[in-house]
Formats: structure tokens, C-alpha cells, sequence
């Protein structure tokens, strides 16, 4: 059932009944089918992954349950089969998927509705239908330095009569190994394209990036020659870099409910876990060396919050003005992931640094999490730029 039309409650950022059930009927879900007993089986074997270079595993099963309960649509226009939902809603979903460190393809794939959905052309019109019913993308814009700029990527396209030919690299392509296709940004003559490419493709290979994070496989793409239909450009040139400026909100917004969500569960387990572990005959949440950090990490997971849901409320009402609360948001959660995973590894204690801990799932997956698509730091460098203007000016 599509969202209603109404315009958000501003003063609560937009944030609905519609938007609680949402997370209600997320959370339910993922307790019964990716609780940390699921998770454990699917990314617990540390040694398939890093020693004998094994993919982490996602349960397919579980993700087809998702995309029937209508996840993977909420990006989706209405008039492209979706939901169209606001992004308040996407960032509550998001925010329990980051709660769970729940493996699948979902967060990929919205990230590059997102994308496609600010394109307004037939052809990206095309592919959101394809995604509403049940295709996954992952975007494919990195370049191999980390720099995060959008038109910095290593990917040309040349037409060649009614086909585009692509070469070159894309980097940090999340859950390339799930997904059916790549959403590539690439550079023509007359400026940055999209275009997607769909897996399989003759001369594209997907090469597997060794990440520490266990709840997702990241990949760079080689491309030798990719020849692709005229109409799988779904942005024509000059115009791709527009498109992803306009975008590039809501996907820091998706990255920073995700690390909201990893790091709440860790602030909720630290805490438990300080009301049954005793030392010198008391519990060690007794103990204010114990109490100060967790109410310090707690502080900085609302305040992340805060400045998510703002940056959520901001794309919904007022989009031409987003970037800031969307850099502001992924900079608050990024900081807040760091501090909140550093105490919830010391305060386990010995056993907080073992593989026996389940925190260490959280940590890493907030660590990637802060650094994708740019940390604290990048973010609080591009503020500073947009308000005060190019160092030295």
C-alpha cells in the first residue's frame, strides 16, 4: 500500500504513524529472522572468510521475505511500481537493518533508486520498475582513491554506433556479490554518464575487495571492452554529476541510519552486559569509570540521530537545500559509531576482544560504515567549504 501524500509533521521530521509501524513490523522480522544466532551461522566463520578468501554469506531466503514485504520499493516512485515512501521511512527501516547488521542487498539497492529516481528519464524510469520487481543494484562511482568525489571516476564510455563501450575501474562497490547489476558512473567527452551494467556482462569482472567488515563482501569492477545497449544509459552526459549531486543526500542519509542502528545495539548491549558482570563484588555498571562513557556514547547516538532524522525530514521538504543536514548527519554518526565501538569493546572487558564476542560484528561493521562515502572529517571539511568557501578565499 502506497504511503499517504499528505506532507510530513515538520515538527516531529516528518516522522509518522506510518513510519513507527514500519519499524515495528522491521524489527519483529529481523528478531525472528536475523537475530545474532542467524547472523553468527551466516559471518561467524571468520576463517572461510579471511583465510580461505570464502564470500560472507547472506540468507537468500530471508531477502525474498523482504523484498515481499515491500523493502527494497520504498525508493521507488509510485509511478514506477514502488512505494514511494518518504525518506524518514527509508531511514526508520534502515536504522533497524543497521540494528541487526542484517546481511543482504537492501541497502545497495536503495542507495541506487535513489540515484535513479532523481535522473528522471525513460530509461531510469525503466530500471526502477525492474527494481520494484525484485532486481538489486549497487552503485559503482568509487575511484581507487578513497577521495569520494562524485565525478572521480575511472570509468569511460565511447559510443559505438547503437551500443556504449565501457572501460576502466570502479571501486568500493558495496555487496557486489549480491546484487544483479551496477549502477557505473563514467566519464564521456562531453561529461560524467550513468549507466548500468548488468552482471554478467561480457568483459566485466567483479573482483572481491578483502574488508574486515564479515555482514557484507565490497568488489571493484574491471571493465575491458563492456559493450551495453544505448537505453542502459539511464543519465546521458553532462548531466551525471547533476543527478548525483542532487542524490548524494539521501544516500549519506542511508549510511548514517545504518550506523545509528549498529551503534544503538551496541550502546544496549554494553549496558546489559555491565548490569550482570561483576567485579570486586559488585556490578561494574556500579562503577563510574563504567557509567560516564556509556552515557557519553549515549549523548552522541542521539545527537547522530537527531541530525539524521533532520537530514531524512530536509530531503523530503525542502531537497534543493539537503546536502548540508545529510553531511551534517553522516558526520555526527560516523563520530558516534568510533566512540560507541571503542567502549563497547573495552567495556566487555577480555572478552571483548575475541571472536566469541558478538560486538566485534558491530564494531567492524560501524568502522566501514564511518569511513564509506567519507568520515567525520571529509564530511566536516566539504561543510566547511560550502559555508565559508575554498581555503584561502
Amino acid at each position: 500500500m502506497p504511503f499517504e501524500e499528505s506532507g510530513p509533521d515538520t515538527e516531529r521530521f516528518g516522522y509518522g504513524a506510518e513510519e513507527a509501524l514500519l519499524r515495528q513490523q522491521a524489527r519483529k522480522f529481523l528478531d525472528e529472522h536475523a537475530g545474532l544466532a542467524t547472523l553468527r551461522r551466516l559471518v561467524g566463520d571468520h576463517e572461510a572468510v579471511y583465510e580461505r578468501g570464502e564470500l560472507p554469506a547472506y540468507d537468500a531466503e530471508a531477502w525474498r521475505k523482504c523484498v515481499e514485504l515491500g523493502w527494497p520499493l520504498l525508493a521507488v516512485p509510485e509511478s514506477c511500481g514502488g512505494l514511494g515512501a518518504r525518506m524518514v521511512a527509508v531511514a526508520a527501516l534502515v536504522e533497524e537493518v543497521g540494528r541487526h547488521a542484517f546481511p543482504s542487498p537492501l541497502i545497495a539497492t536503495l542507495m541506487s533508486s535513489l540515484v535513479l529516481r532523481q535522473a528522471h528519464s525513460p530509461e531510469a524510469n525503466r530500471w526502477l520498475g525492474r527494481i520494484a520487481e525484485g532486481t538489486t543494484l549497487a552503485l559503482a562511482i568509487g575511484d581507487r582513491s578513497g577521495g569520494w568525489d562524485l565525478d572521480a571516476s575511472e570509468v569511460r564510455a565511447a559510443r559505438r554506433g547503437a551500443e556504449v563501450v565501457l572501460d576502466g575501474t570502479a571501486y568500493a562497490v558495496q555487496d557486489a556479490f549480491k546484487v544483479d547489476g551496477f549502477l557505473v558512473a563514467a566519464h564521456t567527452d562531453e561529461g560524467l554518464c550513468l549507466v548500468v551494467v548488468e552482471r554478467g556482462a561480457r568483459g566485466l569482472e567483479v573482483v572481491r575487495d578483502h574488508i574486515f567488515d564479515l555482514t557484507r563482501d565490497q568488489g571493484h569492477l574491471t571493465l575491458s571492452g563492456v559493450r551495453v545497449a544505448k537505453d542502459a544509459v539511464v543519465v546521458a552526459p553532462r548531466s551525471g554529476l547533476h543527478v548525483l549531486e542532487r542524490a548524494w543526500p539521501g544516500v549519506l542519509t542511508v549510511v548514517s541510519a545504518d550506523l545509528v542502528g549498529a551503534s544503538e545495539w551496541q550502546l544496549q548491549t554494553t549496558v546489559e552486559y555491565a548490569k550482570v558482570r561483576k567485579q570486586f563484588d559488585r556490578t561494574i555498571g556500579f562503577f563510574q569509570a563504567v557509567k560516564h562513557p556509556l552515557v557519553d556514547a549515549m549523548i552522541e547516538i542521539d545527537l547522530a540521530r537527531s541530525h539524521l532524522y533532520d537530514a531524512a525530514c530536509c530531503i523530503d521538504v525542502d531537497p534543493a537545500h539537503a546536502e548540508q543536514p545529510a553531511r551534517m548527519a553522516k558526520a555526527a554518526a560516523s563520530d558516534a559509531a568510533r566512540v560507541m565501538s571503542k567502549h563497547s569493546v573495552q567495556l566487555h572487558g577480555g572478552i571483548g576482544f575475541t571472536w566469541e564476542c558478538d560486538v566485534h560484528l558491530f564494531f567492524k561493521r560501524n568502522q566501514h560504515n564511518a569511513a564509506l562515502y567519507g568520515d567525520g572529517v571529509h564530511q566536516r571539511r566539504k561543510l566547511a567549504a560550502a559555508i565559508l568557501g575554498p581555503a584561502g578565499n
